[in-house]
């Protein structure tokens, strides 16, 4: 045969038909053939019906045989061999992969079969063989061929031309628009976003109202996709290009609640996840990045899903900020991922980009041919019915004749002429009459075929008004579609959120006022200023931190957790960390070691911590040491701190950091010691240097230490408290300003029943003070409650000391409306003690 192939006839060759063409042409020609054929027949979806081949066939073969809701459910098995049999001549597994596909919830937005049996999980899990499931059509499959017996679409023969199938169905909701669509063909894929059937019904009425309708304006419709999974989508950029173009970017992201635990501890709970992400490699994802440190702070990992939902739980460690492990999951994991849509469908039989309002208005142009047939089936179905009851009509009025020319003919075929002609009646008429029955004849019989005629003109008339009225079919479409979307409409699952898809993780953490506080031996913690109300002052106050017996309260600072803390150790070093970075604990809790969150070297400890916002206007850091040594120092020297720290002063060997202060060049710095000596002068004397330099004398402390620094800018008075928690307020005039390096003057009466001066600081006189003890013990008063005096004075008390106790740390906060809190047992003490004999002034 390969020789008869090859043959060559001379005599009948023609060089006129040889025709040059490339090879390469050729063979992409051929190619685009095969891949049209692959494209139409096989991987593309109808913008009519919004199904591809196979899905469209095993729908209209579980309608032919009766596989509908209102019956029991059938094997899979057979659903497949008659799809497979009758009209998809194909693999059984991928007829029944499309099935399974169609029924699962997690795939498709509104499932179209209704699945009894293992049809697979969201974990990747397969279906069971066919011969152990069974299935049926769903609710709302229903919908899609409805009116199919109404020659609403074209049938067409199938592949051995025994049996029809439709070309299309008639699809009385837009299915591709709520189910999408998902599909590779060759040269070209698919991606069609699911979306919400009672807004894409909304759609649709909106493109017939308004055929100029913009794709922004359709968006007040149609929100954008609405994923089975749920989950979060991330701004409306992507949405608008999608429904402009056909193509977008859907940023999803996964549904979290932060839970708080039994022991202090927190976990991070997932509910919802994208679409199309595999649960139970998310699950494996996130375990690997646990353990390749990628993610540090998850303890514990364990996925809870049942059949009333998805529940991944992550316990964390104390010391991390969920929000921050967040943000690295969505960066790092499926936890945030991106919906690619490619709305490339088939349009007029061809391949097309389409965009939102394309689909629509392929769906719309679908529905009124589907109308205009059905209504056309309608009418010929009742102009023969009418007909046949004409005949019926001259038959009862004139039934003697008709019975006496029938009785007088010889059989059927006899008759059937003779009724014709003397009648005048047509074959079909004369049929109808010889076929009709005696009962037919009772009077109720007669009433019941004219009424039924005059309805029939009646539906007649208005089936032509409906073909010749186009805003008919329209309304008619709008009334269908309203009524599936209020007999199936579901609410919205996937959330729109206008957010940033890539943020850092600051931008999670909300921004709060806080109190850090740190303890002698180095615990450092994070608690809400508001944790203490406000007590009338000389109050015993509430635990603040539970402590070991050889700790006490060093310092704390009040700032907000979106600030830096720059934190200054007694080697002279500065290290820097965000506020939301330092652990939260609860009132009574000591907190974390701060080396296990800054690289302190062996024997450093901290002496300052300094907030330092965005909003700070300090141009310099001052400097002051436990001897009184003062230098200042730009601010811009600090901007870059690594990790384990850089030297912000030279310190001498007897010599420790005491306190830095922000300033903004041209201010007044107030510098107190242990001995009650307060000096004022200006910054400008002290001129700028290094970061190694150590300074001047700034105070001479004689013998004691300095124990407070203030800066003019903080306020117009003066606190000063002692160690027996005495305090007053002093106006800042009444501390005349001299140069460095001086004792000072007295800044307030220092005896055995106030102990020695341990805070001084700068104020306005309506905010918050905040005292704690060294046994961890803290009271939060209101600083209108105590009383100004002049420098000489001892104070009132401000809170109760015992004896063997004294006040370590002393923080001023932003004012809450006073509340009153008196502890059982322990009544307030409202009355000054105070020695009139040290209320003199100097």
């Amino acid at each position: 045969m390969a020789e008869d192939f090859m043959e060559f006839d001379e005599e009948n060759f023609d060089p006129g038909n040889i025709t040059e063409t490339e090879l390469t042409r050729e063979i992409r020609r051929d190619f685009l053939d095969y891949s049209m054929s692959v494209i139409v027949a096989r991987a593309l979806p109808d913008v009519r019906d919004g199904l591809k081949p196979v899905q469209r066939r095993i729908l209209y073969a579980m309608n032919e045989m009766g596989n509908t809701p209102d019956k029991p459910y059938r094997k899979s098995a057979r659903i497949v061999g008659d799809t497979m049999g009758k009209y998809h001549p194909h693999g059984d597994s991928s007829i029944y992969g499309a099935l399974v596909y169609m029924a699962q919830s997690w795939n498709m937005r509104t499932v179209l079969v209704d699945g009894h049996g293992n049809f697979g999980s969201m974990d990747g899990d397969g279906a069971a063989a066919m011969r152990y499931t069974e299935a049926r059509m769903s609710k709302i499959a229903a919908e899609m061929v409805r009116d199919l017996e109404k020659d609403t679409v074209d049938m067409v023969d199938n592949y051995d031309g025994e049996e029809k199938e439709p070309s299309i169905l008639p699809a009385r909701f837009p299915n591709l628009i709520v189910n999408g669509s998902t599909g590779i063909a060759v040269g070209m894929a698919t991606n069609v976003a699911p979306h919400n059937l009672g807004e894409t019904i909304d759609g649709v009425i909106a493109v017939m109202k308004n055929p100029e309708i913009t794709a922004v304006d359709l968006m007040q419709y149609i929100k954008g996709p609405d994923f089975p999974t749920g989950a979060f989508i991330l701004g409306r950029s992507g949405i608008r290009s999608a429904f402009e173009t056909g193509r977008g970017t859907i940023v999803m992201r996964s549904k979290t609640r932060i839970e708080d635990m039994e022991n202090g501890k927190k976990r991070i709970v997932v509910y919802e996840i994208p679409y199309m992400v595999n649960k139970s490699g998310l699950v494996e994802k996130i375990a690997a990045l646990a353990r390749e440190k990628q993610i540090e702070g998850i303890t514990e990992l364990r996925d809870e899903s049942n059949m009333n939902g998805i529940r991944i739980v992550m316990e964390l460690r104390k010391d991390v900020q969920p929000e921050v492990i967040l943000n690295q999951l969505y960066r790092l994991s499926p936890m945030q991922s991106n919906f690619s849509v490619n709305n490339v469908v088939l349009i007029d039989g061809a391949p097309r980009l389409a965009s939102m309002k394309d689909m629509l208005q392929g769906y719309i142009e679908h529905q009124r041919n589907v109308i205009v047939r059905r209504t056309q089936y309608d009418l010929n179905r009742a102009e023969a019915r009418a007909h046949i009851l004409e005949g019926l009509r001259i038959a009862v009025d004139r039934m003697d004749e008709i019975l006496h020319t029938i009785r007088s003919s010889r059989d059927a075929n006899e008759a059937m002429p003779r009724l014709m002609e003397g009648f005048d009646l047509d074959e079909i008429q004369a049929k109808a009459i010889l076929d009709m029955q005696f009962r037919r004849l009772t009077g109720l019989e007669r009433e019941r075929i004219e009424r039924e005629y005059q309805e029939l003109l009646i539906k007649i008339a208005d089936y032509k008004d409906i073909l010749a009225n186009p805003v008919r079919v329209e309304q008619i479409i709008q009334d269908e579609l309203t009524e599936i979307k209020n007999k199936y409409g579901t609410p919205r699952r996937s959330e729109i959120v206008d957010a940033d898809a890539d943020m850092e993780d600051e931008d999670l953490i909300p921004v709060e006022h806080v109190i850090i506080t740190i303890s002698e031996n180095g615990y450092i913690k994070r608690l809400p200023s508001d944790t203490y109300r406000v007590q009338n002052r000389g109050g015993r106050g509430i635990k603040g931190m539970s402590l070991n017996d050889d700790d006490v309260i060093d310092q704390s600072v009040n700032m907000s957790t979106h600030d830096h803390l720059l934190v200054f150790s007694s080697m002279g070093r500065v290290y820097r960390i965000k506020g939301y970075n330092v652990p939260s604990y609860g009132r009574t809790s000591k907190g974390i070691p701060v080396v296990n969150l800054l690289q302190f070297s062996k024997d450093e400890k901290v002496k300052a911590l300094v907030p330092y916002g965005k909003e700070d206007s300090a141009e310099y850091l001052f400097f002051v040491t436990k001897n009184g040594v003062v230098k200042r120092v730009p601010i811009k020297e600090f901007e870059n701190i690594q990790r384990n720290g850089k030297i912000a002063i030279g310190l001498r060997d007897d010599d420790e950091l005491a306190f830095v202060k922000g300033t903004k060049g041209d201010e007044e710095i107030i510098i107190a010691a242990s001995n009650g000596k307060a000096i004022r002068f200006n910054e400008e004397n002290i001129r700028p240097s290094g970061r190694t330099a150590m300074g001047v004398k700034g105070i001479n402390t004689d013998g004691g230490k300095v124990v407070g620094c203030a800066v003019s800018s903080e306020g117009e008075l003066i606190l000063t408290i002692t160690e027996k928690g005495y305090g007053k307020k002093t106006p800042l005039e009444d501390y005349r300003v001299t140069n460095r390096g001086a004792k000072g003057v007295k800044t307030l009466s220092i005896t055995e029943k106030t102990g020695g001066l341990v805070c001084l600081k700068a104020i306005h006189g309506d905010e918050d003070c905040m005292i704690m003890t060294d046994d961890g013990v803290m009271i939060r008063i209101s600083l209108s409650q105590v009383s100004t005096f002049g420098r000489g004075a001892q104070g009132v008390r401000v809170i109760k000391v015992d004896d063997d106790k004294k006040v370590s740390a002393v923080t001023v906060v932003d004012p809450i409306p006073e509340e009153p809190e008196e502890e059982p047992g322990e009544p307030e003490v409202n009355e000054p003690e105070t020695d009139t004999t040290e209320k003199t002034a100097e």
